[in-house]
């Protein structure tokens, strides 16, 4: 007689109940699969590599590793002995006092360091000492929803306080409800303190972001957002170096307020006011289809349709005070000169055709991810109108369906079924010795429980006559 599944878990229980050091196992140890075959079940092997381990260690200590830095920094820098050296570091550099603006240079990799460093800090210890208490307080238990409810709401705090401040930004810039006026006064490469902050600030942030979806846990869009992060980040490095930075303010003002309110709606999913959700759900659909798909195509039309009248052709060089150009593109460079102006602060930095597209294609594979995932988007609200709840299916875990489950479903995913192999030694019946087999594959011998005819077989009994019948001596066996 053949265990049924539900006596196989009976039996696993059973035996947990006996022994406190044994967890409860959930599942056969063996089971016959389709054909001749047994699968036994096993740990799963951990071959973690050392990008994997280097990976999980700076998960596991993001909070210690960026702390220690910042405080070395510190430290150092109030010391006063290499201070010209680390002030790179808190204060923005190639101030110009004639024209009271800030011109660009390799030194602005400092505070892009020293802001990717904080932002790791600032956001794993808000994670871990502010909204996953809160999200426990508010009756969120699993752990993998209290860990999606932080990132979600660490993600609304950032938005929430960047967004605000890009308007600002474009609020008072000459490109204020004026597409024509992003393209004017180039190629000038100085800029405010603010833009220059705000700028290198938001480059950090989607560089640091790089960092976390490659070292965290990924999700079944985890090529799509690295994609998108790519884009994005050379698109602001491209925007900044070129001197493009009045366009880089806008579309980032327009990406960014969607992202406000896509993390509220998540946080209110996490937090069971699925009404409230929806609405936010429907304000974020709203936000994404005017920002994203109006109001950037038309900044998309305007550096197709617009650029060529107002830029003016040819390379140029110098500051804007003693601008040299246009000039002729190298022709020894092929269009690798097109490059010099991102590391080369004293390159020639041009505009053609070229550069036209360069920049306007990068736009456009933004804009494809966006349709890609606003197509997704399209379908979680049909499931509102069905009455079904808001629930974003982009970024949950590769496994899906692990988050709906519980703490034992994620100990389930340690083991696996493998097929048992058979001894290559002919031997009689009598000579298998089905107790170290059991040793051997890790099942345990359980005791304690009476067998019926009618309701539960021996544990591990039929079991082994399945295991005697698949090497073909089912009928040299007895019950006992």
């Amino acid at each position: 007689m053949t265990a049924s599944p539900s006596s196989s878990k009976a039996s696993n229980h059973g035996s947990a109940a006996t022994s406190k050091k044994a967890p409860a196992v959930k599942g056969p140890i063996y089971k016959p699969d389709s054909g001749n075959v047994v699968l036994v079940r096993r740990a799963k092997r951990k071959n973690e590599g050392l990008m994997k381990r280097m990976a999980k260690w700076l998960v596991d200590n993001q909070i210690n590793f960026s702390f220690n830095l910042l405080a070395v920094l510190f430290l150092v820098h109030g010391s006063g002995r290499v201070r010209e050296h680390t002030d790179k570091y808190f204060n923005l550099s190639y101030y110009n006092p004639h024209t009271g603006k800030y011109g660009i240079g390799v030194d602005d990799g400092y505070p892009i360091l020293f802001c990717i460093i904080l932002f790791t800090l600032l956001r794993a210890a808000t994670m871990d000492y502010v909204l996953a208490p809160f999200a426990r307080s508010q009756g969120i238990s699993k752990k993998k929803a209290v860990t999606r409810f932080s990132e979600q709401a660490w993600l609304m705090i950032y938005y929430g306080v960047f967004w605000p401040l890009g308007v600002y930004i474009y609020r008072h810039s000459p490109a204020y409800l004026n597409l024509r006026e992003l393209w004017t006064g180039w190629p000038d490469r100085e800029l405010d303190g603010i833009m220059k902050r705000y700028m290198l600030a938001q480059l950090a942030f989607w560089l640091q972001q790089l960092i976390v979806i490659n070292i965290e846990e990924r999700r079944k869009d985890h090529w799509q957002m690295f994609t998108h992060h790519i884009v994005t980040s050379t698109l602001i490095y491209a925007s900044y170096r070129y001197g493009h930075t009045r366009v880089g303010n806008l579309i980032l003002v327009l990406m960014d307020v969607v992202d406000i309110f896509l993390p509220a709606a998540k946080c209110l999913k996490y937090l069971g006011y699925n009404k409230l959700c929806d609405v936010m759900f429907g304000i974020f659909m709203v936000s994404w289809l005017i920002a994203r798909h109006i109001l950037y195509v038309m900044v998309c039309y305007s550096v197709w349709a617009h650029t060529p009248k107002i830029m003016p052709t040819g390379c140029f060089k110098g500051p804007a005070h003693a601008l040299v150009g246009p000039l002729e593109p190298p022709a020894n460079k092929g269009i690798f000169y097109l490059l010099d102006p991102l590391w080369d602060s004293d390159a020639l930095v041009c505009y053609n055709k070229t550069v036209k597209w360069s920049f306007l294609s990068l736009l456009l594979i933004l804009q494809a991810l966006t349709i890609m995932w606003f197509s997704l988007i399209i379908r979680v609200a049909i499931k509102v109108l069905r009455g079904d709840g808001a629930e974003d299916s982009r970024s949950d875990d590769e496994g899906g369906e692990e988050e709906e489950g519980n703490e034992d479903e994620e100990e389930e995913e340690e083991f696996v079924y493998e097929e048992a192999q058979p001894l290559e030694e002919e031997v009689g019946v009598e000579e298998i010795d089905l107790k170290n087999w059991e040793r051997r594959t890790g099942a345990k011998k359980r005791t304690g429980v009476v067998a019926s005819t009618t309701a539960v077989s021996i544990p591990g009994h039929s079991d082994r006559k399945e295991l005697l019948g698949r090497i073909g001596c089912e009928k040299q066996v007895t019950t006992d």
